[in-house]
């Protein structure tokens, strides 16, 4: 089992530009999944906004980007980022997610999820934003 982190930055409405600008400086591919490619859109205007996106180059550069949705809180900068664990096991993915919840606020319980089978999002006793997953490859 491996496990990675990822800074995972958060936009409202610019993910896919800043994907865009990051592949161009760093190099590697950009995965994009909007909001109706995994049938989440509760807002039709952001149906085409990132809802998971990620480049990763050859040379190592891994980042993570969405589009937070309108009817969640946003002010730029002032929560740019999550930590994004994601791992091959969901026993380990689960031991993490449990030590981690210890006077934790969670914002998504840790289950199944329609791009994931454990996929889950806590904010830690420090203020952290935490997002956990069992990874598996886009078939998109």
């Amino acid at each position: 089992m491996s496990v990675t982190t990822t800074t995972h930055l958060n936009f409202r409405g610019d993910a896919r530009a800043a994907l865009a600008l990051y592949r161009d400086v760093f190099g590697g591919d950009v995965t994009v999944v909007t909001y109706a490619d995994a049938h989440a859109a509760q807002d039709p205007a952001e149906a085409d906004q990132v809802m998971w996106g990620q480049v990763v180059s050859p040379d190592g550069f891994h980042v993570m980007a969405y589009d937070v949705p309108g009817r969640l809180p946003y002010e730029r900068g002032a929560n740019p980022f999550f930590v994004s664990v994601r791992g091959s096991d969901a026993e380990e993915i689960t031991r993490y997610w449990n030590a981690l919840a210890d006077g934790a606020t969670v914002v998504q319980n840790l289950g199944p999820a329609g791009w994931a089978p454990l996929y889950g999002m806590l904010v830690d006793r420090f203020g952290v934003t935490w997002v956990l997953d069992v990874a598996v490859a886009y078939e998109g």
